[in-house]
């Protein structure tokens, strides 16, 4: 490197790196720093340009690996680094173009650096590595074992403290993108790192203090989605894509964390990401996630995780109680705003579901907005568009859904937002439609897609609990949206006639040979009925509880009414059947006596008519028996791999379904339990 543009064929052959990395010490205080950080770099522009950099420096790491006991010059370059940002607010303030180029050149070679370290040893071979100084071989002094410690304070005190300026925008991505590559060392292990130094170092000594600090500048950061300043603000070139290499090589290093927190390593179907307009918002979030997630300590919760559970907003004026520490207020106001423009990065749903579910005042706020379809919009276009979706982006999506959900006050305001020409649904032309509506039939088309193709057997059973926490706030429903959950019902009736029908031919060629094995149809069946019966809980809660706000369904209800003959007699049905088959007969009786030949229009009038006349308490209420188990089962494969790392833990999810945990039926419960929990 040096005072020229280096090229990443030209680096296994520089005399600064191979100074660096060679045999021969140099001291802190050594001119050799000023010539090695005074470069310009091209960014890669490819992966492939980034693994042809990886290639190139292999050799220097790996020798100065090996040399480094001896000469201490990595330790000697961290000391280069700290130094300079002592001085970094000051020269910001002074417009010291060179100098920050500097600083910020020295952070990229130390993130370089680490991140092939962090790849090819343990994290006490890393901290030894740290300590080393000028002498003899393996010797490490005692006064300087915390290096390790002050660099990651450091970057902490660069994030928070450096203003965010056109000069200092590129060292501030840089610096967050060195503390995802610190706390990449869960990508090696397939255990959980309890014991993790950079985590303990994080969550105690001289770096506790900044927690509240950083946690707040990395959400504004998320908030503000500030760009790169343009080309020509910077004394060295700046790179077309406004990232810099560190930014490529750290997002390479964050996009490989991510898909362990959120896949636990399993792959998935790759989604082409789009350009970022803001380097330091991505980095941000991603930082922001993995500290939220780290494990606990042995003594301590994890204060990144406090943190975002604790925030405000910065018009409530009430104090924080003693008790919660590392509290901070921010404007939810830009914070909502920001979430919901956000929300085609699967990130940024990870950090919607944080927020929903561990801060109680962000839930509350969202909750009370009047505008909620600003945040649902964007949740239903990523289940609609299914298929185009990693899995973990579209279950979590979900997740977020039956957190709304919960929520009766959601569920009858979403009925009163009209939505107009929603261009997004291509399956029908919907000019006008209620946003409860809408979300019914995005669910329908999720639980309809994943039957045909994907078959995973927990993700339509919670779509069905989504559909069932809103059952009894249905209100004005869409005649389409009514015509969906009859047809949906349709096809798992249908479904549960072939299998019946299978089931009878097996039992019939059986008697011919008793040798053949017989499939489990009656597992099969019975798990069948079981989704059934939740479809029938579903139309009935909404019979019960809305019977009067919803002619369309009815209407479906008596249009389709054939299918539901045959789950009059059935032992399992019996009981739920009671109130549909009650207001078939009554509507049909009605129907029978205004005659034949009759328009749309006037049967809904008779309907609504007849919804008057019927007594109420002819209706019989049933809870809906939906399994704990159920709820309880890991419904989504890819938190439950993320918990291998302390990304969700099984509790996370039990709140969601609170409400419905409070009408369980120990009886399916039981049931459940017998046959291992299997979802259909």
């Amino acid at each position: 490197m040096g005072s020229n543009s280096s090229r990443i064929g030209d680096l296994p052959k520089n005399e600064y790196l191979k100074k660096l990395s060679g045999t021969e010490s140099v001291s802190e205080n050594d001119p050799f720093w000023n010539q090695l950080l005074s470069f310009s770099f091209p960014a890669p522009t490819s992966s492939t340009e980034l693994k042809l950099l990886e290639e190139a420096t292999i050799s220097v790491c790996r020798s100065l690996v090996e040399n480094n006991p001896r000469t201490g010059n990595l330790g000697a370059l961290i000391k280069v680094f700290l130094s300079r940002t002592k001085e970094l607010k000051l020269s910001a303030e002074c417009q010291n173009h060179i100098f920050i180029w500097q600083t910020h050149n020295a952070l990229f070679i130390i993130c370089c650096l680490l991140k092939v370290f962090i790849c090819q040893m343990s994290e006490e071979e890393l901290q030894l590595h740290f300590t080393y100084e000028e002498k003899s071989p393996g010797n490490y002094s005692s006064d300087s074992e915390d290096l390790l410690e002050e660099l990651l304070c450091c970057l902490m005190q660069l994030i928070t403290d450096i203003p965010l300026l056109d000069i200092t925008y590129e060292i501030s991505v840089e610096a967050i993108s060195t503390m995802v590559v610190f706390l990449s060392c869960q990508l090696f292990h397939k255990e959980v790192l309890r014991q993790s130094i950079s985590h303990k170092y994080l969550m105690r000594g001289p770096c506790l203090p900044y927690t509240s600090k950083l946690v707040k500048t990395l959400l504004y950061n998320f908030i503000r989605q500030e760009k790169p300043p343009p080309p020509g603000t910077h004394v060295f070139p700046q790179q077309s894509d406004g990232g810099g290499l560190l930014y490529g090589l750290a997002s390479g290093v964050a996009t490989g964390l991510w898909t362990v927190f959120t896949l636990g390593g399993v792959g998935s179907k790759a989604t082409a990401s789009p350009e970022l307009s803001s380097p330091l918002a991505n980095q941000s979030l991603l930082l922001l996630l993995v500290l939220a997630n780290l494990t606990d300590a042995s003594d301590a919760p994890n204060p990144y995780r406090q943190a975002i559970m604790s925030f405000k907003n910065t018009q409530d004026s009430s104090p924080f109680p003693s008790s919660i520490p590392h509290a901070f207020q921010i404007n939810f106001n830009s914070l909502y705003t920001a979430l919901c423009e956000q929300q085609t990065s699967d990130q940024a749903t990870l950090l919607l579901y944080t927020l929903l579910h561990q801060n109680s005042n962000i839930r509350t706020y969202m909750l009370a907005r009047t505008d909620m379809e600003n945040l649902v919009l964007p949740i239903l276009e990523i289940l609609y568009h299914v298929e185009e979706r990693n899995s973990h982006h579209v279950y979590m999506a979900l997740i977020i859904l039956l957190i709304l959900t919960e929520d009766d006050g959601f569920n009858r305001s979403i009925h009163e937002v009209i939505l107009k020409n929603i261009t997004w649904y291509s399956e029908r032309v919907l000019t006008e439609i209620s946003l409860g509506s809408l979300l019914i039939l995005v669910v329908i088309r999720t639980i309809q897609y994943n039957m045909t193709r994907t078959r995973d057997k927990y993700l339509h059973t919670n779509c069905l609990a989504a559909l069932a926490n809103m059952s009894a706030q249905f209100r004005s429903l869409h005649q389409y949206a009514a015509q969906r959950i009859i047809s949906l019902f349709s096809l798992l009736s249908k479904k549960h006639n072939k299998v019946l029908e299978q089931a009878t031919q097996s039992l019939r060629g059986s008697l011919s040979s008793n040798d053949v094995p017989l499939p489990d149809y009656a597992q099969d069946l019975n798990v069948i009925e079981e989704v059934i019966r939740m479809m029938l809980e579903i139309i009935n809660s909404c019979l019960t509880n809305s019977l009067h706000h919803n002619p369309n369904l009815v209407y479906a209800l008596l249009y389709k009414r054939d299918l539901f003959e045959q789950f009059r007699t059935h032992p399992s049905f019996q009981d739920i059947m009671q109130n549909i088959d009650l207001v078939i007969t009554f509507f049909s009786s009605r129907l029978l006596q205004a005659g034949a030949e009759l328009s749309v229009e006037r049967v809904l009038e008779i309907i609504k008519q007849g919804v008057i006349a019927l007594p109420k308490d002819r209706l019989k209420g049933l809870e809906i028996s939906f399994s704990q188990a159920q709820w309880l089962t890991p419904i989504i494969p890819a938190l439950w791999k993320a918990e291998a790392v302390g990304s969700l833990e099984a509790s996370h999810l039990r709140p969601a379904w609170s409400t419905w945990q409070k009408r369980v039926s120990t009886k399916n419960t039981k049931k459940l339990a017998r046959r291992g929990g299997e979802c259909p």
